[in-house]
């Protein structure tokens, strides 16, 4: 028993001393054509018209990947909802990432709508999907036309997300990540795998994405991807948002997690962002003590990605990082609140890495006296570290296994009674 529990100690120890090799590193950029159709300009650091953000993101900022998500029938009259995006909009916005030479990452929603922790529903045009195979089926189905249709037009997606923040379910289907009453895993990993075949079949060399946003919770996050082991994936793919999940200590303790219970696999921290200037009304966690946010101000964002970056560094596993909706510049230039006409979107989140003008001037890149967010994301291909120095070492030597070397969490009195290792030693809790 000792010795395997020491094999997984040493297995952990090996990973977090080796300096992060980033993969991927970019951005959701799904409402870019809404907002060039709004007549948005985009200015670079010396105040110039950039007349083509992709492929100025990837000479200027350093960026390879872009990511862009899927609807079924998406209901384009709602203005101002980011909903807009069928498969004729994504293609068209893949072949030019594409033709920039950039990863592209696909994200089926499997959804008319936003797909996420409180919303996974079965698109109006599948109603006559009953059973949780019928909607397998479909979910096959509409992949591999998709996907197909992508291929033909040169615009196939490098990494496929088979949907959208799936914790909760996905396309109607329901499970929870703790085990509930009522939960429908056998249609949930029938759904999966079907999405998952239909990738493999259509783009062999594809990287595929399981998505979730448990990200601040080890214990949840590590009991969906512990159900869904038979399915054939190549990411764990994370939400991970400060001021919902909480702060990076919570995110640690879920990368270590990952790799102690799943080290086959990759991590891509699919969504992230940080807002300026106003603090969200539907927060869960105030991290302004550690980044702070202030009207006219972008260095609590900054920070956030900086730091964010160092954490990642030590977590070899984890290839990816994406910004969640980088292109965001308020309303659109062009907006008509009368009409609706050229509303890109309704609200400000305040998220985006441009200065939301209140002019149609044109909107700067977000800089501090450190630096440019847009230009930071770059170093978490080749991030600043010292291995093994920096390292936390209460992280490492806080984490708790039992006697079959699995890893059990951080906090000795939330465990029931057993014996425990900690740091190569044994703790008895009777």
């Amino acid at each position: 028993m000792r010795k395997g529990v020491l094999t997984v100690l040493a297995m952990l120890f090996m990973l977090m001393s080796h300096a992060q090799n980033g993969t991927y590193v970019g951005g959701d950029i799904s409402m870019l054509p809404e907002y060039e159709g709004s007549s948005t300009k985009y200015l670079d650091a010396g105040g110039n018209v950039i007349p083509d953000l992709i492929p100025w993101l990837m000479t200027d900022c350093g960026w390879n990947t872009f990511r862009v998500r899927l609807f079924v029938n998406p209901d384009k009259t709602q203005k101002g909802t980011g909903v807009v995006q069928d498969i004729d909009y994504v293609k068209a916005l893949a072949k030019r990432i594409k033709a920039a030479g950039a990863n592209l990452i696909l994200d089926f929603h499997y959804s008319d709508t936003w797909a996420d922790p409180s919303n996974q529903k079965l698109p109006a045009s599948w109603s006559a999907c009953v059973t949780a195979q019928q909607k397998a089926d479909k979910i096959y189905a509409y992949t591999k036309e998709c996907l197909e249709a992508m291929k033909a037009e040169g615009a196939a997606p490098d990494l496929v997300q088979v949907g959208n923040e799936t914790t909760y379910g996905m396309a109607g289907i329901k499970v929870h990540p703790y085990d509930y009453s009522g939960d429908d895993w056998d249609g949930m990993l029938a759904a999966l795998k079907a999405g998952c075949r239909a990738v493999r079949e259509s783009l062999p060399q594809a990287k595929i994405i399981i998505h979730t946003e448990r990200s601040g919770n080890a214990t949840q996050t590590s009991y969906y991807y512990n159900k869904i082991k038979d399915v054939d994936y190549d990411v764990i793919g994370l939400s991970y948002y400060p001021f919902f999940h909480g702060s990076l200590p919570l995110l640690k303790a879920t990368l270590l997690r990952l790799a102690a219970d799943f080290p086959d696999k990759k991590v891509h921290i699919v969504e992230t962002a940080y807002p300026i200037q106003w603090w969200p009304d539907e927060a869960k966690y105030d991290t302004r003590s550690m980044w702070p946010v202030e009207e006219g101000k972008c260095d609590g964002q900054f920070a956030y990605l900086k730091d964010l970056i160092a954490t990642l560094a030590e977590y070899p596993q984890v290839d990816g990082l994406n910004w969640w909706f980088p292109e965001e510049a308020g309303n659109g230039d062009a907006a008509n609140w009368t009409t609706m006409e050229g509303i890109v979107i309704s609200s400000w989140l305040n998220r985006g890495m441009w200065w939301p003008s209140v002019s149609n001037g044109g909107h700067w890149p977000l800089t501090t006296s450190e630096g440019g967010v847009l230009w930071e994301m770059k170093k978490f291909l080749n991030p600043q570290t010292s291995g093994i120095g920096n390292i936390v070492a209460t992280e490492r030597e806080s984490a708790i296994y039992n006697l079959n070397g699995q890893y059990v969490g951080i906090e000795m009195k939330t465990l029931p009674k057993g014996i425990y290792i900690r740091n190569n030693k044994k703790y008895i809790i009777q």
